[in-house]
């Protein structure tokens, strides 16, 4: 039997949850103060650890791939056991929620529902291009921005800032670009299950021209946003580390616009895996060099993770 869930644990794919790390990291780095290390800690656990991997488990158990999927180039055979996993990281997700706050843990369950939505047959958002986009990007977007800031404690006022939701807006752009470069190697898949996914519905050529307006409209935006906030270090931060980004994917769109058989699984996940540790390091170095900049030291952010007696050597320090 443990082998059976041995086999089933690789749908989860949790590796694959790296990739929306930088919403995580984005959502920190727009805070105006410090945050506990403790809760911090635990709001990546919760989501990159449980939640992630539970919704990516709930989609295969449905989807039931036979070709290659984000992380997995030759997924398992699906199995029951791949759902009593899906449950059980769904209820740790939910109790570690609960742990950081009640509100917390219900803004969790409330995404794994809407994540359960886009697979369910009896739903199966996925069916409508339009829909499900739109579900997708703001749940992993702006919705999961603002909630890593309400499980790391951050008071409504500041959450609810106009510039702070300009923020949220932006990291939904970003998804909106992103989410359908996702697509392009699975379509004859989709198109064999009856999904009619966004990109399946712009093509090839659409989907690159899609992907660009979105990311440069949420760039635009960001520049926007960081200049109202006085904030042009974090704008120079972010045009250096992305500046791969936008080669690859120019050189990426370039050879699927001369041929098809280059939107492929490797180019699909090398743009995953390019973009999303550039967003990463861009935005886990503006969070700590504003730490460093103001009265809180990333040590003492972080000491209330040590023990009693490191805690006052770190304060110290």
């Amino acid at each position: 039997m443990l082998l059976a869930y041995r086999r089933a644990l690789p749908l989860l794919r949790i590796p694959f949850s790296v990739y929306l790390m930088p919403v995580y990291w984005f959502g920190l780095s727009a805070l105006p103060r410090a945050v506990d290390g403790t809760r911090a800690l635990g709001v990546f656990v919760v989501l990159h650890l449980l939640a992630y991997p539970a919704s990516n488990g709930y989609n295969s158990y449905y989807d039931r791939d036979e070709g290659s999927i984000g992380g997995l180039k030759q997924p398992p055979k699906v199995s029951e056991e791949l759902i009593h996993l899906v449950w059980l990281f769904d209820a740790l997700a939910v109790l570690g929620g609960w742990l950081l706050s009640p509100l917390f843990a219900a803004l969790v369950a409330v995404y794994l529902l809407v994540s359960k939505a886009y697979s369910y047959e009896g739903v199966r958002l996925k069916k409508y291009p339009f829909l499900s986009t739109f579900v997708v990007v703001v749940f992993q977007g702006a919705f999961t921005f603002l909630m890593t800031q309400v499980g790391v404690g951050i008071d409504s006022a500041a959450i609810l800032a106009p510039t702070n939701l300009l923020l949220a807006l932006v990291s939904t752009l970003f998804l909106c670009g992103s989410y359908p470069l996702t697509q392009v190697y699975q379509h004859q898949e989709d198109r064999q299950r009856g999904d009619l996914t966004l990109s399946l519905w712009l093509g090839l050529r659409g989907t690159f021209v899609f992907a660009a307006v979105g990311l440069l409209s949420g760039a635009l935006l960001l520049g926007f946003t960081y200049w109202q906030r006085d904030e042009l270090r974090n704008l120079l931060i972010f045009l250096v580390a992305t500046g791969p980004v936008v080669v690859l994917f120019g050189r990426w769109a370039w050879a699927v616009w001369h041929s098809p058989a280059a939107a492929d699984f490797e180019h699909t996940m090398r743009m995953n895996q390019v973009s999303s540790l550039c967003l990463s390091a861009a935005f886990v170095l503006m969070f700590f060099w504003a730490l460093l900049a103001g009265p809180t030291t990333p040590v003492a952010v972080l000491s209330s993770t040590l023990p009693a007696g490191l805690r006052i050597w770190a304060d110290k320090t």
